[in-house]
């Protein structure tokens, strides 16, 4: 029952922000940033692909792997570190976990992190750390505060005026935590013009840009003129500012001009060759890696591809942490890998940050980190004797592995290091949320005091502008 009260109390809360939101009408069109900058950063990347493995990706078993216990009845729980043997990568001396193969010859292109720090939230709701990912800001918020691919939209405008500059592919919000979900996929106060445009299944990707079925182009033109018309002259006005309201008909202008578009034809994944699209096509992810290559190539700005977060799914291994494992990697390992590739065959990796990321880690014993425990949410028995109780089943915030690509990203880099034993938390170079948003937005060429007056106070990209890049992971 409480962590349903957290959930009802977070949701409550983002909800209650977002009226708030509306009905102040922040920013105006006219508001300016009290920073102007005088003159242009430079730039190494031009766009963003977000990989985020939702629903907590254990480091000891993917990217990071410690000492192998395989499994037996009647092992001891505090035996096990990984559930899976090593493997060699390009990186001399670096090893990842087993089933990681493809990804693991492609590394020396880009930055291993294996020191990220998830925020204490309490608690622990993955909807609240994954808020807390996307925006850099710990939830509950007096307003509602923009997606980072919102922040990159709204700042920088797209690179092709037809594609969505903001694209967020593989998450439905029909499945469990559906509404909390929602709460950060959202441009908040910068206006619904620079929301994500939605993807839940890259296989019906075009459907997205096309009429529902049975309906007519021209019918449809006339039902987008009465919803335009509706906006305008409804009483929106008393739970929503003009800016918000014109925002809203310029979202909806922007994905009328796609519509009828040849660009639109860039999340037709049936146009793409055969043996290309058996490459990816792993199941939804895949193909939204194969769609997000498709969509840079057209110039989109910033596109998420997620796994999914749905409780008890994917990441989220509550049990049979090991066998759930072994299907994620499959998963993953082969479209991420020929992501890669494929982007730095084109040329276009140079221009094109890529970062693979979860909200945090997981252990078998320690609920979130060893000097700040929370409430254990798994039960975990001190002897495995069933196969469903090897694997890492615990929330674990204190070293969590991310890897980053491209876009001005050094090659061949490792940073940070865990302990080789439990805890294996971080022991070199911490790194925090508030630091991977700057270092992706110095790349971008953002300015890192960039901010808006919302309810009389500066609001910046990352909490109170403190947020500093880390230059050691750029080259």
């Amino acid at each position: 029952m409480k962590t349903l009260r957290n959930r009802r109390d977070f949701l409550k809360k983002t909800s209650a922000a977002a009226m708030a939101t509306m009905a102040m009408g922040a920013p105006l069109s006219g508001l300016l940033s009290s920073c102007q900058r005088t003159q242009a950063m430079p730039t190494t990347a031009d766009s963003v692909i977000l990989l985020y493995m939702a629903g907590g990706m254990a480091h000891t078993e993917t990217f990071d792997p410690k000492r192998y216990t395989p499994f037996r009845k009647g092992m001891e729980s505090k035996e096990v570190l990984s559930t899976f043997p090593s493997i060699p990568t390009a990186l001399d001396g670096i090893h990842f976990s087993e089933g990681l193969e493809n990804i693991a010859q492609i590394i020396d292109r880009g930055t291993l992190i294996r020191s990220y720090v998830a925020a204490d939230l309490g608690h622990i709701l993955h909807t609240r750390h994954q808020y807390h990912w996307h925006t850099c800001y710990e939830p509950p918020q007096s307003v509602l505060v923009p997606h980072m691919g919102s922040w990159i939209s709204k700042e920088l405008g797209p690179l092709n005026p037809v594609i969505p500059a903001f694209i967020n592919i593989g998450q439905r919000f029909t499945v469990g935590e559906g509404e909390e979900l929602k709460a950060f996929h959202s441009a908040g106060f910068l206006g619904s013009e620079y929301g994500p445009f939605l993807i839940p299944d890259p296989t019906g990707g075009l459907d997205s840009v096309r009429p529902p079925v049975g309906m007519s182009t021209k019918r449809f033109e006339s039902r987008n003129q009465l919803y335009e018309r509706l906006i305008s002259e409804s009483a929106m006005g008393e739970f929503g500012s003009d800016y918000q309201k014109e925002s809203l008909k310029r979202s909806m202008e922007q994905a009328y001009i796609l519509l009828n578009s040849p660009e639109a034809k860039a999340f037709d994944l049936s146009q793409e060759p055969k043996e290309k699209y058996d490459a990816y096509n792993t199941g939804k992810f895949g193909l939204g890696c194969l769609m997000a290559k498709r969509l840079v190539e057209q110039g989109a700005r910033f596109i998420s591809v997620t796994t999914e977060y749905e409780p008890f799914f994917g990441w989220d291994t509550h049990e049979n942490g090991h066998t759930r494992l072994v299907d994620m990697k499959k998963m993953i390992d082969a479209p991420i890998a020929q992501l890669i590739k494929d982007l730095d065959e084109s040329g276009r990796l140079d221009r094109t940050m890529i970062i693979l990321a979860s909200e945090f880690s997981r252990d078998m014993l320690t609920e979130g980190r060893p000097d700040l425990k929370v409430k254990d949410q798994v039960e975990v028995p001190d002897i495995i004797e069933d196969m469903k109780n090897y694997g890492m089943h615990r929330h674990f915030t204190d070293g969590c592995s991310m890897l980053m690509f491209g876009g001005g990203i050094k090659r061949g880099h490792v940073y940070g290091k865990t302990a080789d034993e439990r805890p294996c938390k971080t022991i070199e170079k911490p790194i925090k949320i508030d630091s991977i948003h700057q270092t992706m937005y110095h790349a971008l060429g953002i300015d890192p005091e960039k901010h808006y007056e919302i309810e009389k106070r500066p609001f910046y990209t990352t909490p109170d502008g403190l947020g500093k890049a880390e230059l050691d992971l750029l080259a």
